[in-house]
């Protein structure tokens, strides 16, 4: 809608500024009367829901309100075609005028309205933040001798009346604890508690409850773009830097747990009350579905594990021998779903940091395991919904599967992986590839 909208501002500025030229006359009466009704046909789209209120419209709305108000005094005081005509006039404030719809239409066209994925569950969903703060841990990040905040938020049934599985989700490299709310507003209303974390200066962005905000750190960002880019590091450079993040994340999942683990035995806040502290489940994507799999190998109380397109870090070992990585050899016997992007499903057999996600590796063989064939990383997410054009310039490209159709397909599979392994209701028998 923003693109066409901006066509029209294009065609209508264009249009007039020739019709002035050709005219020899500014029209401004028109163009007052014009902006009233440009304003008065964006309130209408919006009261009838036609344009949907949000951030995006904010500066649009200013504008067309603005161009009303002149318009109408304008008006009222008579002051059209006072000023003398000039061509080089109405060509400047053609082109300002295209300038501050490009300007204003921007966040439409970056963040586009666009249609959200259903939610099926009979629970109206509630959501509430904050911020966990570890006293057992400093900030390595700031070097400020600070304890290291977590901020968190819940997605959970509201006006709940029984107890629910808890499922932590971590995000990816450069992610946010949002990035799949889609995902964790139809778990929660199919009766479970969702706690995504921010992972401080992993993440993009993260406020606490008290205001300190924690952007992505350089030093992490300079790493991991230098992770990716195959002959920087060393193989055992690469293995001690991935050993460091994982330390961070699951370190970080580890306290939230814990710490919510405590507030159901001591917090009489009822969110806390509803969690069913026997069934828990981990999930995460990329860098975050790598850290859940290797969370799992640190605690005895995680019931069944997603991983949506990530290496298994926590399965590499790597021999100075042969100067490269070769896969545990322990069995993973809790319950893992995999799910892959084209991205990763064409790195499972010539990439080494993937050497333990092979279909074949006999410690995995009771994995559940689905490809969703056109997808690119980010489509497990929410972000080609929520931003198309940033999410093709991540990513490299636009994603030839239907992006409402993958994030639908994908929080459909999960809820039933988590149904089956932590409620024990129905089956789950995915397909290969989706």
């Amino acid at each position: 809608m923003g693109i066409l909208l901006l066509l029209v501002a294009l065609i209508f500025e264009i249009t007039f500024a020739i019709y002035c030229i050709v005219t020899e006359q500014n029209h401004k009466k028109i163009k007052n009367w014009i902006s009233i009704a440009a304003f008065t046909v964006f309130v209408i789209l919006t009261v009838s829901s036609v344009i949907v209120w949000s951030f995006r419209w904010v500066m649009l709305a200013i504008l067309l309100f603005l161009l009303a108000i002149i318009g109408t005094v304008s008006l009222i005081l008579k002051k059209s075609n006072i000023k003398q005509y000039k061509t080089s006039n109405i060509v400047w404030k053609s082109i300002t005028m295209i300038l501050t719809f490009v300007f204003v239409l921007s966040p439409v066209i970056i963040f586009p309205q666009h249609q959200s994925p259903k939610v099926t569950g009979e629970y109206e969903v509630a959501t509430t933040t904050d911020t966990y703060v570890d006293k057992n841990r400093i900030e390595e990040f700031t070097n400020k001798g600070d304890n290291r905040f977590v901020n968190v938020e819940f997605w959970y049934p509201k006006n709940a009346d029984g107890t629910y599985p808890l499922l932590v989700f971590s995000h990816g490299a450069y992610g946010i604890k949002t990035s799949n709310r889609s995902t964790y507003t139809e778990l929660a209303s199919h009766g479970y508690v969702v706690v995504s974390i921010d992972h401080p200066y992993h993440s993009f962005y993260t406020r606490s409850e008290e205001g300190t905000i924690a952007t992505i750190s350089s030093d992490f960002r300079d790493e991991f773009e230098k992770n990716m880019n195959k002959g920087v590091y060393s193989n055992e450079e690469r293995y001690n830097i991935i050993q460091k993040w994982m330390k961070l994340r699951t370190d970080d999942m580890n306290f939230v747990i814990d710490t919510i683990l405590k507030k159901s035995k001591n917090d009489n806040n009822s969110l806390y009350q509803h969690i069913d502290t026997e069934k828990i489940g981990v999930f995460g994507h990329s860098m975050g579905g790598a850290a859940s799999v290797w969370l799992d190998r640190e605690r005895n109380d995680i019931s069944a594990v997603v991983n949506i397109d990530a290496p298994f870090f926590s399965e590499l070992v790597y021999k100075k021998e042969m100067n490269d990585f070769v896969a545990s050899s322990k069995d993973f016997t809790t319950p893992l779903l995999n799910i892959y992007s084209d991205d990763v499903w064409g790195q499972l057999e010539n990439n080494s940091i993937y050497i333990a996600n092979k279909l074949n590796n006999e410690h995995f063989k009771d994995a559940y395991t689905t490809h969703f064939k056109g997808a690119k990383h980010l489509s497990l997410t929410d972000l080609p919904l929520f931003s198309p054009i940033l999410t093709n310039i991540l990513q490299g490209g636009k994603a030839d599967i239907d992006k409402l159709y993958c994030i639908e397909t994908e929080n459909e599979l999960i809820l039933k992986f988590f149904d089956f392994e932590l409620k024990g209701i129905g089956h789950f028998t995915p397909k290969e590839t989706y």
